[in-house]
C-alpha cells in the first residue's frame, strides 16, 4: 500500500461509523441548462465522487463506497449508465462500488491501470476522446504532480482528468493534479471540479493559478480533505468565477 492509501486508511478509521445511503442523502443538486435547453444536475457525493444526471442518464465519477468515510451505500441508488474513473488510488477507484452501480448496459471508462485491476471496461489515456452517445463526448486530459518530492503520487502520463461534454455543456473533472501547463489548453469550460490538498494535489495558491488558466464559469473545489475552506475561498477571490463550496472533503 502506498503512502497516500495508508493516510486514507487512517482517515477512514478515525471517522468510522459515518455513513450515507447511496446519494439519496446528498445535498440538493445544482441545476444547469445545456445550450439547447436540456437539464444537467450535479449532485455532490463526497471527496472526489460526483453524480451527474442528464437526459435520463446517470453518470458516476470516481464512485467510492465503504473504502472512504462517510460510507456511501450505492446499492440504495439508481444504477449508472456511465462510470468514469480517473485513476487507481482507493479514494477514486472502488471495484465494489463499480459492481453495485453496474447494470447490463453500463459503460465503464477508466485509465489503463484501473482496467487491468478491474478486469474490464474501456481504457482511455491522455489525449484520447470517446463518443459515448449522440451529443455526449468524453475527453481524457493529463493529471499529474509537478512539485519535487510529490511526483510519485501521480506520475505524468498515468492518470486522467476528464472533460465531459453534454449537449455542448462542458464539464472539467481535473482528477488528482497540480496546476499543470496543459490546463492552459483547456477551453470553454462551463463547470470545473479542481482538487486542493497538498501533497497529493494543489495548494490554494495553485488552485487559483489553475482556475486562472481554465477560466470556468463555475468552479467546485473538491477532493480538499483537511484544507480549510476559508483558505480556498480567499485564494479564489476576485476571479469573476462562480465558486461553489460543497461537501467534497
Amino acid at each position: 500500500m502506498n503512502i497516500k492509501n495508508l493516510i486514507l486508511a487512517g482517515i477512514a478509521l478515525l471517522s468510522a461509523g459515518c455513513s450515507q445511503a447511496g446519494t439519496k442523502d446528498a445535498p440538493d443538486p445544482d441545476t444547469y441548462q445545456t445550450p439547447s435547453g436540456k437539464t444537467v444536475r450535479i449532485i455532490p457525493v463526497k471527496h472526489a465522487s460526483i453524480r451527474i444526471q442528464y437526459d435520463g442518464l446517470e453518470f458516476q465519477i470516481d464512485p467510492v463506497g465503504k473504502r472512504l468515510n462517510p460510507e456511501t451505500d450505492y446499492s440504495q441508488g439508481p444504477k449508472a449508465d456511465y462510470i468514469l474513473v480517473t485513476h487507481e488510488h482507493s479514494d477514486h477507484f472502488d471495484p465494489d462500488a463499480i459492481r453495485l452501480l453496474t447494470k447490463d448496459a453500463t459503460r465503464l471508462v477508466l485509465n489503463e491501470n484501473c482496467r487491468k485491476l478491474f478486469g474490464g471496461g474501456t481504457a482511455m489515456g491522455n489525449g484520447d476522446s470517446l463518443r459515448l452517445a449522440p451529443g455526449i463526448m468524453l475527453y481524457a486530459v493529463p493529471a499529474y504532480n509537478t512539485t519535487p518530492g510529490h511526483t510519485q503520487y501521480h506520475p505524468k502520463g498515468r492518470d486522467n482528468g476528464f472533460i465531459l461534454s453534454l449537449d455542448g455543456l462542458r464539464i472539467y473533472i481535473a482528477g488528482d493534479t497540480e496546476d499543470i501547463p496543459e490546463m492552459a489548453e483547456i477551453k470553454d469550460i462551463d463547470i470545473a471540479f479542481m482538487p486542493c490538498n497538498q501533497p497529493f494535489t494543489m495548494t490554494p495558491t495553485q488552485l487559483r493559478k489553475a482556475a486562472e488558466m481554465v477560466k470556468p464559469k463555475v468552479l467546485y473545489p473538491y477532493h480538499f480533505s483537511e484544507t480549510p475552506v476559508g483558505e480556498m475561498e480567499k485564494a479564489l477571490e476576485g476571479l469573476g468565477i462562480d465558486i461553489r463550496m460543497r461537501p467534497f472533503k
